[in-house]
């Protein structure tokens, strides 16, 4: 047994070796999203801002069911001829809404209405938080690529200026030239300095997306499919924009409100029973008691003939209400296709960048080999040399910028239409199911099976007490 302690501790070192070599796995730009949808605090936000309105459907439902009560009672009186008498009574009542013509129907589907359009504002939100992690993400690669490209400047820039010390000290050159050199160096490090800045305010931006900091991003994936032109990439925005259907939802229950407050004008027909025991004197100058039971049962309609104008106040807001919505929905629609216009532009743009900026850099690359090789037989200053890098550099940190805003601006595009959705990118992994609390609650359970039933689904999302 004291030989083997010896060899396990070897073959915990070979293991140990062993994983230190193996590369961490590189985070890719699916995993950052699934890192925001699974951490977003806003997308729980909402959800709960969801759930809040599937109780309303409820609520609603709840109005045409009997409501029950028990009720007690207990008096004290004296009068002046020092005659004394209690009473006090308990009983259970029922009131019951028969028919209202409407009314609560009317309640029922705008609360209906409410809820689709609450699980589109919900389909929004997750469209933001993915964006969100997508920008997050290129911003934080565009700012390592950056960062590098400025240090490969200050080893070059260094390389350079110790060129022309060397030079300098052969008089080949003046003081002015390393004085050049000098100042070059510093610039390019106070460039490093804040490209290094700027990766860290990136890396934090994606810290608050993902709830980690990034490690090893690794490179984009191939750019969506784009639709065949901008005209088509509207037309999927008008029937797929998250905002447009909750427009489309408010506006339909807006509708119903009209209807909802002309109704408030017709009658209500309702039933109520009660069933007690009470006990109180035989008499009014008190003496015995009598304990009786008691019942009773009664149908009631009723109907509002003059309120003072609030009804009909009620009925004009409704309808300023429903012109409200209509106009919002007009409106968000040109929004989304101003959207989708937008991103569309700036995929062009940044295309056409990447073009000419490839064609920049070819020939700042040509004139810096150029001047440098003129440089060393004196036919150009050292200041020439540095100009000549200083635009090779321009030219690689602006593709760099161009090639992230391509890229993003495909993901820009696509929550424009309203595909930026965990199912469309297919993520592959579990998703929220709003009709699952709905189901539960739609029919206002109390203590029946169907509470039961809600009792499960609040703890599969965790929100049982």
């Amino acid at each position: 047994m004291k030989q083997i302690k010896p060899l396990r501790g070897l073959v915990a070192a070979v293991m140990v070796s062993l994983s230190a070599a193996i590369p961490a796995k590189a985070e890719s730009l699916a995993d950052t999203m699934v890192a925001a949808y699974r951490h977003s605090a806003l997308i729980e936000q909402n959800r709960a801002v969801l759930r809040a309105a599937d109780e309303d459907v409820a609520g609603a439902v709840a109005t045409l069911r009997p409501v029950l009560q028990w009720v007690a009672s207990y008096a004290d009186s004296k009068s002046r001829g020092e005659t004394r008498s209690r009473r006090s009574s308990i009983s259970l009542s029922a009131q019951f809404l028969l028919y209202d013509w409407g009314r609560t129907q009317l309640a029922i589907d705008a609360a209906k209405e409410q809820v689709l359009a609450t699980r589109q504002a919900l389909v929004g939100v997750e469209q933001q938080v993915l964006y969100d992690a997508a920008s997050a993400y290129f911003q934080v690669r565009e700012a390592q690529e950056q960062v590098a490209l400025q240090q490969n400047s200050v080893r070059l820039v260094g390389q350079e200026r110790q060129a022309a010390k060397d030079r300098f000290d052969v008089g080949e050159i003046t003081v002015t030239d390393v004085a050049l050199a000098d100042a070059q160096l510093a610039a390019s490090r106070a460039t490093l300095a804040s490209a290094q800045g700027q990766l860290e305010v990136a890396r934090e931006n994606y810290l608050a997306a993902t709830g980690r900091k990034p490690a090893n991003l690794s490179s984009p994936p191939p750019l969506p499919k784009l639709p065949a032109n901008v005209d088509a990439a509207r037309s999927v925005g008008q029937r797929n924009h998250p905002s447009i259907l909750q427009a489309q939802r408010a506006a339909a229950a807006a509708e119903l409100g009209v209807a909802a407050a002309a109704a408030e004008r017709r009658p209500s027909l309702s039933a109520d029973a009660s069933v007690g025991y009470g006990r109180q004197p035989r008499s009014s100058l008190g003496g015995e008691y009598d304990n009786r039971a008691e019942a009773s049962v009664g149908v009631t309609m009723n109907q509002t003939i003059y309120s003072g104008g609030r009804l009909s106040s009620a009925h004009r807001k409704a309808m300023a209400n429903r012109d409200e919505a209509r106009s919002s929905l007009l409106n968000t629609s040109r929004l989304v296709s101003q959207e989708v216009g937008t991103a569309w532009a700036n995929i062009q743009v940044a295309r056409a960048q990447i073009g000419s900026i490839n064609e920049q850099i070819s020939a700042a690359q040509q004139a810096y080999d150029g001047v440098r090789e003129e440089a060393q037989l004196g036919a150009r200053t050292t200041l020439d040399v540095l100009d000549a890098e200083q635009s090779l550099l321009e030219a690689r940190a602006d593709k760099i910028t161009a090639e992230s805003n391509l890229q993003l601006a495909h993901y820009q595009l696509l929550a424009a239409m309203g595909l930026l959705t965990v199912e469309h990118l297919k993520l592959g992994i579990q998703t929220y199911d709003p009709s699952q609390y709905y189901n539960a609650v739609r029919n206002a359970p109390s203590t029946s099976k169907q509470g039961e039933s809600l009792d499960r689904v609040l703890r599969a999302i965790g929100k049982s007490n």
